[in-house]
């Protein structure tokens, strides 16, 4: 069984907004909880790790990507409610990146990639959360050119 299912505790996670030219690079989902849905590259953060290790950690193994993690963004947290138990509960750290190498690839955690407008993201089925943090990463990266 998954452990990141039905969880005892919330799980800290950190994910990335990556930017190159101008458009962000948005990850569907390809596991529970949340399969089919379009996030931030990203994941649960290990023991020992800073949220900004973890952040590029996760990216590189998701997607293949590697950025120069810029500045933090915002938090979330979703829960997923099953009746009276808690299905998944995240803390999700998001931090705004810059591109610097690979291109996106496909993994076990990835089954759709895209380099996307920001403010075009209404087009993809997302997690709640995901325009907002990508309308604020926005500001940042540009507000850091």
């Amino acid at each position: 069984m998954d452990d990141r299912l039905y969880p005892t505790r919330p799980i800290l996670a950190a994910s990335t907004a990556v930017f190159r030219d101008g458009r962000v690079l948005i990850a569907r989902r390809a596991r529970a909880p949340m399969a089919g849905v379009y996030s931030l590259p990203g994941g649960a953060v290990e023991l020992g790790e800073t949220l900004r290790e973890a952040a590029a950690r996760e990216l590189a193994e998701e997607v293949g990507v590697e950025a120069d993690i810029l500045a933090f963004v915002d938090h979330v947290e979703p829960i997923v409610r099953e009746g009276d138990r808690v299905r998944a509960h995240f803390v999700i750290a998001a931090f705004v990146g810059r591109w610097r190498r690979g291109e996106p690839r496909l993994s076990a955690e990835a089954d759709a990639v895209a380099w996307i407008d920001p403010s075009q993201v209404g087009d993809f089925p997302t997690t709640p959360e995901l325009p907002n943090i990508l309308a604020k990463a926005a500001a940042i990266e540009r507000s850091l050119r």
